[in-house]
């Protein structure tokens, strides 16, 4: 990244700036503007989040926000209520007092003396989620959105539910929010003296989100609230939307430029759940670059060309060897105007005797699928976030654990761009099971990666609102949508249909171990026409100065499958340390560590454990605290069992304990 220090506007910053809202609670932000913003207005742009400015996200803000600011923009880093350093507390993610927040925000920026009046709202994952849900709201000056890794759905394509079935990621973020939001404000910012009753109330008000969402196992009310699909029209602000194919958010960028009816573009790199211009693997782009031109149109009215760009630019990773971890994807960038693009034309290939996938019609003799629990240990995290072996690593085991189908090698290059879509025909032997797909790229030596996937809860084989039992043996007929995806097939590597009845840890079990009997099958693939010119380019990476640090501990990422021949069980054990850094600026010390441990027996899906510890610490000169979070999840056969624990230390002495027990009905799951 080539790091800029010089501006055309000189920029000062105010790391704390109180906006108070109607109800009287005050909102710590770290603002960037222009020095003469003053006499000179400036476009407002604001980014809204629980992940603590102070501390948190300062290392992505440092490069960005600067830059924009510059550029002659006023740039709003806003901690949410009950984060950070502001006041009040949060009750859960984006709730009618979040959104309404940032419309308050909004109307404040917009009449400030040195703002021009209009306002843009960005930011990635949560950022991106409320971005979309407050320009849903219409803030008369909100005029312009950039959205990035970020869903129109919550409930089909958010961390807590994926084709009707419970993601562990639902209890995995949810202790992360837990360990997140009970860490205190910073004295230096909230006072000596108020800085301790900010954080009781916090530690004592806390909600237990796991249980929250767990709560609601349908596509509900609760999950149509800030679903912007659920009407799309109520988007007036332009539109620009972000994601990546090694993200979980990448299926939504189509959907929203496809819908939204203002003037919407879409970018899908080969990114994780990261910014696009410090993202990997590579090759990174100018993202700040894409989004002044972006503001600069919709905010200050200059032409800057984004009106004449395609609907969607997409990166098509070419066929690699399977790893957990990419530094950088080879392939090329595309312009297409969506998965309805002429460009694009489906290819329907069937299911046959002996495992062969073709495009020639075939019977297909009954095939009992019968995964073994521990089937989806190559899966990687459902949402590849920090910087370690994340990514679905090689799938052999898996597919041996599952029903396969596959092509010949393939005389030319594939390029899939689009949305493949399976169509099963199939009985299962319980009244609740599931099924995974996953499409794979076979290496000539049989190392198979993961192109992309998809599961479905067949309780909700007819929808995600009003689930219904499997009648016993009876045939369905399903058709599942695999994840978007942009992947080159090389020629002499093999396509690859993987059929199985469970994908852990993605996914929590069926109560009983299930046996599918597949009796047809066919795979529709959007094939991209060969041979078309791509004109593509993006510009080098910039970006501000970076957060200046001091590190004392290195951070560091470990994932390990452990298998005890005794009992059986197969665990998967994930640390993350995020170490510890002093900043530069006003010495706050701040250090993390993440545990996660997932335990099943392969034959007992009543086995399923997971469970989490965080560490959070706080520190600078004599002053220090430290945060102790757990959560543990397991299952009978009617009931979740959910228990967490928050264990606060000022200094080494215990201040507070608080401990939380909740049981859960399962809900055709």
């Amino acid at each position: 990244m080539k790091i800029i220090t010089e501006f055309p506007r000189k920029v000062v910053e105010f790391p704390d700036m109180g906006i108070v809202m109607p109800d009287g609670c005050r909102l710590s932000a770290r603002v960037w503007m222009p020095e003469d913003a003053g006499e000179n207005p400036v476009p407002a742009i604001l980014e809204h989040l629980p992940y603590r400015k102070r501390d948190g996200t300062t290392a992505r803000d440092s490069l960005t926000h600067p830059y924009f600011a510059g550029h002659g923009y006023a740039c709003i880093r806003v901690d949410m209520r009950g984060n950070g350093d502001s006041e009040g507390i949060m009750e859960d993610e984006y709730t009618e007092q979040e959104l309404q927040d940032a419309c308050s925000v909004i109307a404040w920026a917009a009449i400030q003396p040195w703002c021009s009046g209009t306002v843009g709202m960005m930011g990635i994952s949560w950022g991106g989620f409320n971005a979309l849900q407050v320009a849903a709201k219409q803030p008369e000056a909100l005029k312009a959105i950039i959205t990035l890794c970020s869903t129109d759905d919550r409930y089909a394509d958010d961390i807590h539910y994926k084709g009707g079935l419970l993601l562990n990621e639902n209890v995995g973020w949810g202790a992360t929010m837990l360990s997140y939001s009970s860490r205190p404000p910073d004295p230096a910012i909230a006072g000596a003296n108020k800085w301790r009753d900010m954080w009781f109330e916090r530690l004592e008000q806390e909600p237990f989100l796991p249980a929250v969402w767990l709560k609601h196992q349908r596509r509900g009310p609760y999950w149509k609230h800030g679903s912007v699909c659920e009407d799309f029209s109520a988007i007036k602000a332009a539109t620009l939307a972000v994601g990546g194919w090694g993200d979980a958010y990448k299926n939504a960028v189509a959907r929203l430029v496809d819908n939204i009816q203002a003037p919407a573009k879409g970018i899908i790199g080969p990114w994780i759940h990261k910014y696009p211009h410090f993202a990997v693997p590579n090759p990174a782009i100018g993202f700040l670059q894409e989004a002044l031109r972006w503001w600069d149109r919709w905010l200050k009215n200059i032409d800057t060309g984004v009106d004449g760009e395609p609907a969607m630019r997409v990166y098509v990773m070419d066929s690699v060897p399977p790893r957990d971890w990419y530094e950088q994807r080879p392939g090329r960038w595309i312009a297409t105007e969506g998965w309805a693009s002429p460009d694009i034309s489906s290819t329907r290939m069937h299911f046959g005797a002996g495992g062969l996938l073709s495009d020639k019609p075939a019977s297909l003799p009954p095939l009992k699928i019968s995964s073994p629990q521990d089937c989806g240990m190559a899966g990687g995290e459902y949402c590849a976030i920090w910087l370690g072996p994340e990514l679905p690593g090689d799938q052999r085991d898996d597919d041996a654990r599952s029903q396969c189908f596959e092509t010949e090698p393939l005389a030319d290059a594939l390029e899939i761009v689009g949305s493949p879509i399976i169509r099963l025909t199939l009985a299962a032997d319980r009244p609740r099971a599931m099924v995974a797909v996953r499409l794979c790229d076979v290496q000539p030596d049989g190392a198979s990666t993961r192109i992309t996937y998809g599961v479905l809860n067949l309780c909700h084989r007819n929808g995600h609102e009003f689930p219904e039992d499997v009648v016993p043996g009876g045939a369905m007929g399903i058709a599942l949508k695999l994840d978007d995806i942009a992947y080159r097939l090389a020629p002499g590597n093999r396509l690859r249909v993987a059929i199985s009845s469970t994908y852990w840890p993605l996914v929590w079990p069926s109560p009983e171990a299930v046996a599918l009997t597949l009796s047809d099958g066919s795979l529709d693939l959007p094939v991209r026409t060969p041979g078309i010119a791509d004109t593509v380019s993006f510009a080098d990476p910039e970006g501000a100065a970076p957060w200046r640090v001091e590190t004392l501990r290195k951070s560091s990422n470990s994932r390990k499958i452990d298998r005890n021949p005794a009992t059986g069980s197969v665990t998967l054990s994930i640390v993350d340390d995020f170490g510890e850094v002093r900043d530069s600026d006003h010495g706050l010390v701040n250090g993390g560590i993440a545990r996660e441990i997932w335990t099943i027996d392969p034959a007992d899906p009543l086995s399923a454990e997971g469970e989490t510890h965080w560490t959070q610490t706080l520190s600078r000169n004599e002053w220090s605290v430290r945060t102790e979070t757990f959560t543990k999840m397991r299952s009978d056969a009617l009931n979740f069992h959910l228990t967490g624990r928050i264990v606060a230390y000022e200094g080494e002495t215990l201040v507070l304990e608080r401990n939380f027990e909740e049981i859960v009905p399962r809900d055709h799951i």
